[in-house]
Order: structure tokens, then sequence, then C-alpha cells
């Protein structure tokens, strides 16, 4: 049973500077919620009710956000503000959040090693703060079912585009059935001519506590820093790990392109602007149409 999960939320947001001076990635809003609210109710959804936020220097409003705020709810109480009031009072009850520093920006390996004592001798979801998947079952939940049936690490992913798997982590394996592949390499960021596969690791885990172990040995690998791709390839020395693709749809707010992306998509499934919004789209496409 996993009980446990693991948001590493760190990473200083360069690509998002200036507005992640100040704030975190993590907190940047789609319409009007944060993403790693996103991403905290998919742990909760999958059964999960231990979180562990991995975070660091600038990112005490994501603490702030999860935590309750009697002032405001007092404001929203007294003008009848019922709807908004019983959100902002749902998200600082949402869920057991705990949290620790990743001391210096070191890689997704070194953050993940931060949870051992957190975590103990059990296996562990991880979520990256930084991406929503949009799925009917949760994407975690996915990942639960597939470690409950080969009790092995499972890592979730996606098929990318040849020229888009230098940004990701890629597995190499052995398909055994529709989703499932049995994981034979990773690769951490490779060039297109170099990658194994076009299979690439899509933000979300079932860790054996073995990963830590591994963690302990791993070097400084891709950027000088602790990749948690290079852990995962020792790992897979001492035990098998399995490769799921997920069933959903992934957004990555890591690059300002993919966050505008998002933005659109999820206004365009917004019923109270909808429609409107939508015709304010076409009616951009139409004006550039003709400009051209």
């Amino acid at each position: 049973m996993i009980k446990k999960a693991v948001i590493p939320a760190a990473g200083l947001g360069t690509r998002f500077l200036p507005a992640t001076k100040a704030q975190p990635k993590e907190m940047l809003p789609i319409i009007d919620t944060p993403a790693i609210q996103y991403v905290v109710q998919e742990a909760i959804d999958s059964g999960i009710d231990d979180i562990l936020i991995i975070s660091g220097k600038g990112k005490r409003a994501i603490e702030d956000h999860f935590d309750r705020h009697t002032e405001l709810e007092a404001v929203l109480e007294n003008k009848d503000s019922r709807n908004l009031y019983n959100e902002v009072r749902r998200i600082g009850d949402m869920v057991n959040i705990h949290y620790i520093r990743q001391k210096e920006t070191n890689g997704l390996g070194d953050a993940i090693y931060y949870a051992k004592q957190h975590v103990g001798n059990e296996p562990f979801a991880v979520l990256l703060g930084d991406t929503v998947i949009d799925s009917v079952i949760p994407v975690t939940q996915q990942l639960i079912d597939v470690y409950d049936q080969y009790q092995n690490s499972v890592i979730g992913t996606e098929m990318v585009s040849m020229d888009r798997v230098s940004r990701y982590g890629i597995i190499e394996g052995q398909k055994t059935s529709d989703r499932i592949w049995n994981v034979t390499d990773l690769v951490e960021k490779p060039e297109k001519d170099k990658s194994p596969s076009n299979l690439a690791i899509a933000s979300r885990y079932i860790l054996t506590p073995e990963i830590f172990k591994t963690l302990e040995k791993t070097k400084a690998g891709k950027n000088n820093e602790i990749q948690l791709t290079d852990a995962l390839r020792l790992l897979l020395k001492r035990e098998n790990i399995v490769a799921y693709v997920i069933d959903g749809k992934r957004y990555d707010i890591g690059n300002k392109l993919d966050y505008l992306k998002t933005i659109v998509e999820f206004g365009l499934k917004r019923r109270e602007f909808s429609g409107e919004f939508l015709s304010f789209l076409k009616d951009i496409i139409a004006n550039q149409s003709e400009a051209t």
C-alpha cells in the first residue's frame, strides 16, 4: 500500500525569470489554481495521506498556500462569499503535508534523497511539482496499481517525438503489453541521434526504498547534478524496474510556451467562460490570418 508521496519543488525556475525571482514556479497559476495544488490533489485522489514537499530558498509561498489563513477566511465569511470561503478552507485542510529544504539545488536525485528519513523502509510515490497531468484515473493511482501487480519500482512514461527526446529522461526496454515495458536502461536527456527510444519519463514514479542506497553511490551527471535517472540505472542492477505508459495528458509548465498552451487548454475546459474564451481565440486567429 502506497501511503506516502514526495513532491520535489526546490528548483530555481530560471526559465520563468523574472516572474520566479520572488515566487516559486510551482505556484504559477493555471488560471486561478497554482500548479502544485493540482499535483497535491492528484496524490490525495490516489489514496495518499502523507506528503513531503522538498522545498528550497524562496519557496515559503508553497507552505503559506497549504496553510490555514484565518484572517482571509473571516473576511470571506463576513462577506458571505461561501464558495470562496469553502475553497480557501479546503486548501488549508487538504492533507498532512511536511516540508524539508534542499540546502542547495543539486539535482532531482539529491532532492529525493532528502526524503530518506521521512519515507523509511517503504515504497513511495514521486510527483514533480511543476507538471500537471489531466486524466480520468489519477496517474499516480495508475502507477500504484502497476506496483501492486509487479512489486517493483514503476516509472510513468509517455511517447514523445524524437525532436523532443533531449528534454527528458528516456527509457530503453522491452515491451511486454500495451502499456508495460521492462526497463533495460535509462538515459538522461540524450541527443536525438543517440536516444534509445522516444519513451520519455513523465514526471511520476513509484520507487522502492532501495533507491536511497543507489542515490548514495550516484555521482554528479548531466549539468553536474545528481540525476534521478542515473540512480535508477544503478537500481536496475539490484532489481527490476517497470515503465508504464500513462493514460492521460501531461502539462509541463517548466517552459513558457508549454505554460501558455496549458492556460489555453484549461481555459477552454472552464464552463463559466469557455464559450466566450473560444470566441476570443477565434477572433485572434481570424485577425492574424487577415494580417498575413
